[in-house]
C-alpha cells in the first residue's frame, strides 16, 4: 500500500470546484482579465447611450441640468462589479454581467423618451423583480431545461456568429454602406490605420491560439492596446468624430492614449434615488406600461438564457441532458441584475455574451466572475486608465472567441428538418437582426409549427408551447400597439 498522501484540496478550490471542473487559479485569473478586457467599453459606452439623451420631461439623469457621463460610467463599472461577483460566488459560473446593450438603448429611446428617467429606470426595476419571481416559482428554470440539446446547441452556435459580427461592427472592419447593407472597412478597403491595428490583433491572437499559448486572448488585447497608443502617438489619427463632423478612419469608442490621470473617483450610490417604481403608470397608460414591461422582459429573458447556453456550452458546463449546474441560482442573479440596474438607473444588468473571452481563455468557474466584478470595482478609481482600451483593440477577440463556439455547430443534425431548420433560423438571426431573442423566438416558433404541421404535437415540452405563444405576442406588439392606439 502506498503511504503518498492526497493532495491537498483548498477552500478556494472546493468552493468553486477549480479543479473538479479541470481549471486552475492561474487560468480562472487570466479568464477574469480577459473578461473584464472585452466587456471594459461598457462603462464608457453605456454613459454616452443613457446620460447624454433627455427624457420626456427635458432632463437628463443624475442632476438634470446637464449630461453626467462621469457618474453614470461609475454607476455602471459599480453595479457590473457587485453583480459580477454575486454571480461568481453564488452561481460559481464565469459568467459576468453589466449593463445590456440594446436594452439600454429600448429604455433611452423606447421608454424614457415617454416619460421622466425615474419612471423609466422604475419600470426596468419592476421587470426585474418579475423576472425574479419566475425565476423562485421555478418557470424561468423549467422552460431552459425544456429547450431541445440540438435548439440549445444552435443557440450557442448563433451566439458565436453573433459575437464575430460585433467584433467586426465595433472595429470598424464591417460597416454600413450607402449601396450594399454592409462593407469591408471604409468603401470596401482597409485605410486606416486604426483597421490594420485591429487586422494586427486579429492575426495575433489567432496565431498564439493556433500554438496553444496560454493566456492567448489578454495577451492579444494587451499587446493590441500598447501598438494602439503608439499608432496613435505618432499618426495623430484622433476619434471617429460625430455625425455632423464624422472621421471614419478615427478610433472607435475611445482614442488610445496614455491618460494625464491614473486615478479619479465619482460616488456612485448617488443614483440610486433616481428611481419610481410607480411613476410611469401616470405617465403613460397602465396598458402601455405593462407592454413596455413586457418587452423588457421577453428581452431580458431569453438573451441571457441564450448566453448561459452559450457560453456555459464552451465552457464544458452543460450536462448530457442540456441541463447546467446551478441553473436556479444563475437565472436568480441575473434577475436580480436587472433589478438593480434599474434601481441603480444604470438600465438593466445582465450576463455578458463577451464572458466567452473569459472561457476561452481557460476560465471554468465563478472565480473569473469575482476577478471580472474586483476589476470593475477597481474601475472607479481608475476610470481614466480603463477608457484607454478602444474597440480596435477588444474586438479580435471576440471574433476569435466566435470562432471557437461556431465548433460546436457539429452537434446539429442538418439532416433531419424538424430540428435543422430551427437551427438554423436561431444561428442566422441572432448576427442578422442583431439580437439573441429574436433568434431564439424564430427557432422557437419554427420548431413548435414544424412538428404540429408533421403531427408531432405530443412531442413537444408543455413550457415551448408557452414560450412560443409569448413569443408570437412579442413579435406582434407592433399591430398590437397600433391597434390600441386606434381605440
Amino acid at each position: 500500500m502506498s503511504d503518498r498522501k492526497a493532495p491537498q484540496i483548498s477552500a478556494l478550490d472546493r468552493f468553486f470546484h477549480i479543479s473538479e471542473r479541470g481549471s486552475s487559479v492561474g487560468r480562472e485569473v487570466r479568464g477574469g482579465l480577459a473578461t473584464f478586457f472585452t466587456m471594459a467599453y461598457i462603462v464608457v459606452l453605456n454613459p454616452l447611450i443613457i446620460a447624454t439623451v433627455k427624457d420626456a420631461d427635458g432632463q437628463f439623469i443624475g442632476d438634470g441640468a446637464t449630461p453626467n457621463v462621469p457618474l453614470v460610467a461609475a454607476g455602471t463599472a459599480f453595479v457590473a462589479g457587485l453583480l459580477s461577483i454575486l454571480m461568481g460566488v453564488i452561481g460559481r459560473v464565469p459568467f459576468a454581467m453589466a449593463a445590456g446593450l440594446g436594452l439600454n438603448a429600448f429604455v433611452t429611446y423606447g421608454i424614457a423618451s415617454q416619460m421622466s428617467w425615474e419612471s423609466a429606470m422604475g419600470l426596468v426595476f419592476l421587470e426585474g423583480v418579475i423576472i425574479a419571481l419566475l425565476v423562485l416559482t421555478g418557470f424561468r428554470t423549467a422552460v431552459f431545461n425544456a429547450i431541445p440539446p440540438q435548439l440549445k446547441t444552435a443557440i450557442s452556435v448563433g451566439i458565436g456568429l453573433f459575437i464575430a459580427l460585433i467584433g467586426f461592427v465595433d472595429s470598424g472592419f464591417v460597416r454600413k454602406a450607402p449601396a450594399v447593407p454592409l462593407e469591408l472597412g471604409i468603401n470596401g478597403n482597409l485605410v486606416s490605420w486604426p483597421l490594420l491595428v485591429f487586422v494586427v490583433g486579429l492575426l495575433l491572437i489567432i496565431l498564439l491560439v493556433a500554438r496553444g499559448v496560454k493566456g492567448a486572448i489578454l495577451i492579444g488585447i494587451v499587446a493590441t492596446t500598447v501598438l494602439a497608443i503608439v499608432v496613435q502617438a505618432v499618426t495623430k489619427v484622433g476619434g471617429a468624430g460625430t455625425p455632423a463632423d464624422p472621421n471614419p478612419a478615427g478610433w472607435r469608442l475611445v482614442v488610445p492614449e496614455l491618460p494625464k490621470e491614473i486615478f479619479g473617483f465619482t460616488n456612485p450610490l448617488v443614483l440610486f434615488r433616481e428611481f419610481d417604481p410607480i411613476g410611469a403608470f401616470g405617465s403613460v397608460s397602465v396598458v402601455l406600461a405593462l407592454l413596455l414591461v413586457f418587452t423588457l422582459l421577453i428581452t431580458d429573458f431569453f438573451d441571457t438564457m441564450g448566453t448561459i447556453v452559450g457560453v456555459g456550452g464552451q465552457a464544458g458546463l452543460i450536462r448530457e441532458d442540456g441541463t447546467l449546474p446551478r441553473t436556479r441560482e444563475i437565472l436568480l442573479v441575473d434577475s436580480i441584475g436587472a433589478a438593480v440596474g434599474g434601481a441603480a438607473s444604470v438600465s438593466s444588468n445582465t450576463t455578458y455574451v463577451e464572458s466567452a473571452a473569459g472561457v476561452g481563455e481557460g476560465a471554468r468557474t465563478g472565480l473569473a466572475s469575482v476577478v471580472t466584478g474586483v476589476l470593475f470595482l477597481l474601475a472607479i478609481f481608475v476610470s481614466p486608465l480603463v477608457a484607454v482600451v478602444p474597440y480596435e483593440a477588444a474586438a479580435p477577440a471576440l471574433v476569435v472567441v466566435g470562432f471557437l463556439m461556431l465548433t460546436a455547430i457539429r452537434e446539429i443534425d442538418f439532416t433531419d428538418h424538424e430540428i435543422a431548420i430551427p437551427a438554423f433560423l436561431t444561428i442566422v438571426l441572432m448576427p442578422f437582426t442583431y439580437s439573441i431573442a429574436t433568434g431564439i423566438g424564430a427557432g422557437f416558433v419554427s420548431f413548435v409549427l414544424i412538428k404540429l404541421v408533421r403531427g408531432k404535437a405530443r412531442e413537444v415540452h408543455s413550457l415551448m408551447w408557452v414560450v412560443t405563444a409569448l413569443f408570437v405576442v412579442y413579435f406582434a406588439l407592433g399591430p398590437i400597439k397600433a391597434l390600441l392606439a386606434l381605440g
